[in-house]
């Protein structure tokens, strides 16, 4: 028997052209990815429903999904029977990320689906993906064609405050947590698994993603210069749970701190090397929230996940030298991963 060890995702964005986003997937495949992701924000990039199905005829056993969609820009049924039946396209290699909404919500005028909205359509999505029957704008709905013999579509939900966290532990599969910092992980997966166990759920069932940048590099200073935009997109979620709860929460400090001093965020520079709204990033917070340095550092980092529960990390693939990140995880750093005799 093997124990679970850290799996490996990676997640690119829908630009132009969209050949680029299926190569890298391809690569990341060939070097040992189990995880395909993509942004869903159809403004800003791309229309990634799109795209995964092309992507899933030009894979042959990288899981796909997106990290994240949401259950407000599409009519939450569309989303499920399109996911049901990409189950059966890539064979049963779906994995569903999903979050309130950020950029795809903003950028065309709206909000984030509020918390209750949230959970009343995961709940509905899950089991309308899968196959059984459901209720909706008071009708009796099932997917009749799903197929028996595929596995189920997991479910993997994102957030950082307490109550999408509740959202997560009560219906989600797994949590996907968008950033490196151990003392902020671990605080998430046990507000979440606090609410899976009143939930009656099994805690420990509940899986730990997370997705950083990772730029690997002996030279640190410029390794720092390719994530600075990462942290700053993070502080987009901790502006709203600071509106919400304030800077005297339970929240950890380690999360909600570092946005004092952030100025501004243009969205046209969303997940973008260079970024001007990622200047106020320092190179502490690069280092906490990201996996940077030489193989060895990253390894170590890596480890040190993995001794927390964290089950799946995702490179988010938005720095340079992406054919070089996918190569050198697949040579020097996923094979130091491998499954142990229990």
């Amino acid at each position: 028997m093997l124990l679970a060890v850290l799996s490996f995702g990676m997640t690119v964005m829908p630009d132009p052209p969209y050949t680029r986003m299926i190569e890298l997937m391809q690569l990341a495949e060939q070097n040992g990815f189990e995880y395909g992701w993509t942004y869903d924000s159809h403004i800003l990039w791309q229309e990634s429903y799109a795209l995964l199905p092309l992507a899933a005829a030009q894979t042959e056993k990288l899981k796909l999904g997106h990290c994240v969609t949401n259950p407000g820009i599409r009519d939450p049924t569309i989303t499920a029977s399109w996911y049901a039946t990409m189950q059966d396209v890539s064979n049963g290699r779906m994995v569903m990320g999903i979050g309130r909404g950020d950029s795809s919500r903003r950028v065309v005028g709206l909000k984030p689906v509020k918390v209750a909205e949230f959970e009343r359509a995961l709940r509905m999505m899950k089991d309308m993906m899968n196959g059984r029957p459901v209720e909706w704008n008071e009708k009796d709905l099932k997917l009749e064609w799903v197929r028996d013999e595929l596995p189920d579509i997991p479910m993997q939900v994102a957030g950082y405050g307490p109550k999408a966290l509740g959202v997560a532990g009560r219906v989600g599969d797994g949590v996907i947590i968008q950033l490196a910092d151990p003392q902020i992980i671990q605080w998430i997966m046990e507000t979440a698994r606090t609410a899976a166990k009143e939930e009656g759920r099994d805690p420990d069932a509940l899986e730990c993603i997370v997705c950083a940048p990772s730029h690997i590099s002996d030279d640190l200073a410029a390794a720092r210069e390719q994530v600075r935009w990462f942290p700053a997109m993070v502080s987009n979620h901790v502006m709203d749970l600071i509106e919400r709860y304030g800077f005297d929460s339970e929240i950890p400090a380690a999360l909600t701190d570092f946005v004092k001093a952030r100025e501004f965020y243009d969205y046209k520079d969303h997940s973008r090397v260079g970024a001007k709204h990622g200047e106020f990033v320092t190179d502490e917070i690069c280092d906490r929230f990201c996996v940077l340095g030489t193989p060895d550092d990253a390894v170590k980092k890596l480890k040190e996940l993995e001794s927390i529960g964290v089950d799946q990390f995702d490179v988010y693939l938005m720095t340079e030298s992406q054919e070089q990140t996918l190569e050198t995880y697949g040579k020097e750093i996923i094979p130091r991963f491998a499954g142990v005799a229990a």
